[in-house]
């Protein structure tokens, strides 16, 4: 079973809670976040993407970037931007995005659990982007994000929270970007941190749904530390990292699309042609773009026109969990063999669009320059469980969970 145990946050003081909080370091480019920063001095993004504090040249991986990472936070706790929780506390924070709410647990995780696989990965991880986990942790001393987990949904749990959520109030309540709400609870009540931490002792795993090089990086510190440390116990706060747990049953994965730059030397004629051997190909006859509505369909934007493509079932037989995905049909059968993207993670020609963004993006990104755009069915969180059960990963930009964690709410020291 997974641990999970309180911490004392170090988070926004009354009132910062809006201007302070910012998208994930990994969801802004550099152009974005030194937008983001000039209208608002006190985001977050100057930790966690502190180049913006140097010239627009620079490296993100200079060190002169982490020595800035470490001075900004410093000067914002010395502001008094930042105060630490005089006590150990579980938190509740609570998503909204329309018509959805999402409600987790804010909680250190364990180390071990993670390497042990109790902490349930689906991702493959790149040593670059680990190393720069790893050096953000260091410049810091501190984890800046939790980690986005969830598990399988159990009622006393969902009682829990909800009995403590209809009778306190929350400590912050605000809107951030996109409209979407963001809401926390402080829980500093023994018996009701006790009740939680007992019904949590029921899970039996975790299950990483973003932020995998985050848990690796902090993996890795961990393990490094305990090498450095003669007193080393166990229970040292670097042998934990937070997180936010949620329920899968309240989790929202949207589409990931994507778009690709040429047609690999074959006219828009012979391209289709190759299509409608492992597809059966129709002209979309709706308005607007076209969503599939199922598991198997997908849209094509090609030369101003939307089509529809319906995967052959003898392309089905013999495929596993993880090749009968969407995202592995049109890998396995139209970017690879035709368009020649045999590495999607490397490759420059291929772009991949978030569902957040909508099916006109798609479109949009055609009319620019892009030759041609798919449309995909969502994975589910189901698929998400049962690939990482079997220890299995899925293919690279296989979800977009929305909505995001916003860094800069709950701060983990490690010492």
């Amino acid at each position: 079973m997974p641990t999970i145990k309180p911490f004392a946050a170090v988070r926004p003081a009354p009132g910062m809670a809006a201007r302070v909080a910012a998208l994930p370091y990994d969801v802004v480019d550099s152009r974005e976040a030194r937008e983001i920063v000039a209208q608002n001095p006190y985001s977050f993004l100057r930790v966690d993407r502190a180049e913006v504090d140097l010239e627009p040249s620079i490296d993100v991986h200079d060190p002169r970037v982490y020595q800035k990472v470490r001075e900004n936070l410093n000067r914002m706790l010395a502001d008094g931007v930042f105060s630490q929780d005089g006590e150990e506390n579980f938190y509740i924070y609570r998503l909204t995005m329309g018509d959805h709410h999402q409600v987790g647990l804010v909680a250190c995780t364990a180390v071990d659990d993670y390497l042990n696989n109790t902490i349930k990965r689906h991702e493959q991880t790149r040593p670059d982007k680990e190393k720069d986990r790893v050096q953000h942790i260091e410049a810091c001393n501190a984890h800046t994000g939790p980690i986005f987990l969830t598990y399988r949904a159990r009622g006393e749990i969902d009682v829990l929270i909800s009995r403590w959520t209809q009778n306190h109030p929350p400590v912050y309540d605000f809107l951030g970007p996109g409209g979407i709400g963001h809401t926390v609870w402080v829980v500093d009540d023994r018996i009701a941190k006790e009740e939680l931490a007992a019904a949590f002792g029921a899970v039996k795993g975790f299950y990483i749904a973003d932020g995998h090089h985050r848990c690796a990086a902090a993996a890795r510190v961990a393990l490094r530390r305990r090498e450095q440390d003669a007193d080393y116990t166990g229970e040292e706060e670097y042998n934990y990292f937070p997180a936010v747990l949620f329920p899968h049953t309240q989790l929202k994965i949207l589409d990931y699309n994507r778009v690709v730059r040429d047609l690999n030397g074959l006219t828009p004629v012979r391209f289709k042609e190759r299509v409608k051997e492992k597809f059966v190909l129709e002209d979309w006859r709706g308005q607007g773009p076209y969503r599939p509505e199922k598991r198997g369909l997908f849209g094509m934007y090609l030369e101003g026109k939307w089509y529809v493509l319906r995967v052959r079932e003898e392309v089905l037989k013999g495929r596993d969990i993880v090749a009968s995905l969407d995202v592995s049909l049109l890998q396995d059968n139209i970017l690879g063999p035709i368009l020649g993207i045999k590495d999607p993670r490397t490759d420059a020609r291929i772009d991949f669009i978030g569902g957040s963004r909508g099916l006109k993006e798609l479109e949009d990104r055609v009319r620019a320059g892009m030759a041609v755009a798919f449309s995909l069915y969502p994975t589910t969180i189901t698929d998400v469980m049962d690939i990482a059960d079997r220890n299995m990963v899925l293919p690279p930009k296989s979800t977009w969970f929305e909505p995001k964690l916003l860094s800069g709410l709950f701060i983990h020291p490690l010492e």
